[in-house]
């Protein structure tokens, strides 16, 4: 059959010449004629993202922009020069924050000195919290140093300090991006992802009154990187490339953070996967509730594409990175997915926060590029950037 389809065909060709149906000469034009790759249909860029400013010297992770509209971005110590590690923007500038002298990283003082700040968050109430890792260049943290500072936005002075308790903080944590609830509690409770490279992830629930902290959904799978997981950025299958041709998979354990309006859902997951998952604050918090009962009350919402960031808006809608396309999406409260943003020039989304204007803000750091990813060659090319795009939206409230 299949040999009398290809006669047929070749049949039917031969006729059409003949007949002058098709030009044997505009045949011979096409398969010669040279077209420009910039004749060909492209792939369609989506939304309308705007720059709102770009660093040309540390790269940058974090953003938040508070009810005021200031915005403060941070900059961690993973191998670049840093001279502040948190710092606030300022027209065509960034300026440290909230002094030059609190951001020297002193090891010998490391619960009064920023070491390598990972996350910046608005809370709504005045204040703007910066999550300080103590882990520069991912090494264990320094004891004592990992913390929840949180800066008075009129004063530009630290208004509270709260170190980690030894008993959350392991060798291989990472704490990466935090969300707040003031509705709970004296002073309200922060959630903290460990997005451990080389360890277990997890949860940790501190209260801001007492200081006390408890790890939760230590190792479990909505926490850790999703077995088999292979990303393709830019084409390439994204993996630590050594110097030495030794390679090793890319395994960061849960990273992105959001909290639903209501403070009911704390929404997470690993950078080393696709899928969103959820879990009840209430259980979270309540230490009669197991592990095994709240690992067992965790909801998988399905596949979201690889995010670094995460966050919400008044409406309850869940907003995402996605690093291997390069876009930010969303998941409507119907639980529908669509897309913001997407473009060449989003090369790996990282931090989101909803701005009081109506704009999503995002930073743009190129993070697959870094040397670690590519036998040590630094494949960035700066200036590294801060976007936004029009969500017509408020920031989901903290209480």
């Amino acid at each position: 059959m299949k040999k009398l389809r290809t006669f047929t065909s070749t049949v039917a060709l031969a006729v059409a010449l003949a007949t002058g149906g098709i030009s044997s000469s505009a045949l011979a034009v096409s398969a010669r004629h040279s077209v420009a790759l910039s004749q060909l249909a492209q792939d369609r860029s989506i939304g309308h993202p705007e720059v709102v400013a770009t660093f040309a010297g540390a790269m940058p992770t974090g953003v938040t922009v508070t009810e005021g509209g200031r915005i403060f971005v941070n900059f961690p110590r993973w191998g670049d020069d840093v001279p502040f590690t948190a710092g606030e923007v300022k027209g065509d500038r960034v300026v440290p924050w909230p002094d030059a002298e609190v951001n020297i990283a002193d090891n010998h003082h490391p619960a009064t000195h920023l070491l390598s700040v990972q996350s910046v968050v608005a809370d709504g109430k005045g204040r703007v919290w910066l999550l300080d890792t103590a882990a520069p260049g991912f090494s264990r943290p320094v004891a004592g140093g990992a913390k929840l500072v949180a800066v008075n936005l009129q004063t530009n002075r630290i208004e509270k300090t709260l170190v980690f308790p030894a008993s959350v903080i392991k060798p291989a944590t990472y704490v990466n991006d935090m969300r707040f609830d003031f509705r709970v509690g004296k002073a309200g409770v922060a959630y903290v992802t460990d997005s451990s490279l080389s360890g277990i992830g997890a949860i940790i629930v501190i209260d801001l009154d007492s200081g006390k902290a408890v790890r939760r959904l230590e190792g479990d799978r909505s926490t850790s990187p999703e077995p088999g997981f292979s990303p393709v950025v830019e084409g390439e299958t994204l993996l630590q490339r050594h110097a030495d041709g030794t390679t090793a998979p890319f395994s960061v354990a849960s990273d992105g953070i959001a909290i639903s309006p209501d403070g009911k859902t704390l929404y997470y997951s690993p950078l080393s996967g696709r899928h969103l998952y959820s879990v009840s604050t209430d259980l979270l918090r309540d230490p009669d509730v197991s592990e095994a009962q709240l690992a067992a009350a965790v909801k998988d919402l399905g596949e979201k594409g690889a995010s670094d960031g995460l966050e919400t808006d008044a409406a309850g809608v869940v907003y995402a990175g996605d690093y291997e396309r390069n876009a930010i999406r969303k998941r409507s409260v119907d639980g529908q997915w669509s897309t913001v943003a997407h473009g060449p020039e989003i090369l790996w989304p990282d931090t989101l926060s909803v701005g009081p204007d109506g704009y999503l803000y995002f930073t743009v750091n190129q993070l697959n590029r870094q040397p670690g990813f590519h036998g040590g060659k630094d494949l960035r090319q700066k200036p590294y950037a801060l976007m936004r795009v029009k969500i017509d939206s408020a920031p989901a409230p903290a209480g």
